[in-house]
């Protein structure tokens, strides 16, 4: 859209009842989607241009469908799935620009790696020949002088939003922790002899955060990477961290309201088991 040409800001957008009727679409688009809070926001911007035009009728609708949003929210807590991410990672000519490229991917809700994993095999394999493609299974960070200059690579992992400690102050409910996103962490685990896994006193961790250009939720379900840290955990910090994470696990399955047992005797099994990661 440019503001200089002919009628552009005379089309039927351009006008109250325009703005209106994308305001309305956008938030029946967002209740589909079950992202009530966003539903919220757009009848924050409908409601003064109704209110100024004394429509009562459409103000009690709105409130109606605010009414069903926010009841939604409650009803539905603990139970709205928004979406897994996982980041691809392509390698090889035969790619073209997309070689050495970094995306995250958004999944619908509960996408397991071996869904998405058969969904790019089966996708680039017809498009190359399935001889020449490749999944790299490990996450560890790719050498290009050791692949095949002739096939074409794909690695994939599975990415979890990352918060820093500030941003948990904002990013309290669900929804919060899964809108707006930019950042992405996985963990390798590995050890300094290149094993992956080894004696406790051995075992390092390495924290790599993507972040990409766009946040999700987006236009498009791929965004591509543009910034990438690392962060190496010395075997200490990464005990301290197992740590953190079974005392967090133990202290929501002793707070859950109604409380529930088996959630609790899986936990204690799993922090007393010492077999288990010694």
């Amino acid at each position: 859209v440019s503001p200089d040409e002919e009628g552009i800001c005379s089309g039927k957008y351009f006008t109250e009842a325009g703005l209106v009727g994308l305001l309305e679409q956008a938030a029946a688009s967002f209740s589909m989607a079950g992202m009530y809070e966003a539903v919220n926001e757009v009848y924050k911007v409908l409601i003064p241009i109704h209110e100024a035009n004394r429509d009562a009728k459409k103000l009690s609708t709105i409130h109606g469908k605010l009414q069903e949003a926010f009841s939604k929210i409650v009803h539905q807590d603990g139970k709205r799935m928004f979406g897994t991410y996982f980041r691809v990672g392509f390698y090889g000519t035969k790619f073209g620009d997309l070689d050495e490229q970094e995306f995250v991917y958004k999944e619908p809700a509960i996408t397991k790696l071996a869904e998405i994993s058969h969904r790019l095999e089966g996708f680039y394999g017809e498009r190359f020949g399935e001889d020449v493609l490749e999944v790299i299974k490990d996450s560890n960070p790719v050498d290009k002088c050791k692949l095949d200059p002739n096939k074409a690579y794909i690695q994939i992992t599975y990415v979890e939003p990352y918060f820093d400690t500030y941003e948990m102050k904002d990013r309290i409910t669900y929804f919060d922790k899964n809108y707006n996103l930019r950042r992405f962490m996985y963990c390798t685990p590995f050890t300094l002899d290149g094993r992956a896994h080894g004696e406790l006193h051995e075992q390092f961790k390495r924290k790599t955060i993507l972040t990409t250009s766009h946040a999700f939720p987006y236009i498009k379900t791929r965004i591509n990477v543009i910034h990438k840290e690392e962060i190496i955990l010395t075997p200490i910090e990464v005990a301290i961290e197992d740590m953190q994470k079974k005392t967090q696990e133990l202290a929501f399955a002793t707070h859950q309201d109604p409380a529930d047992p088996k959630m609790l005797q899986m936990v204690l099994q799993g922090s007393v088991g010492t077999t288990v990661n010694q």
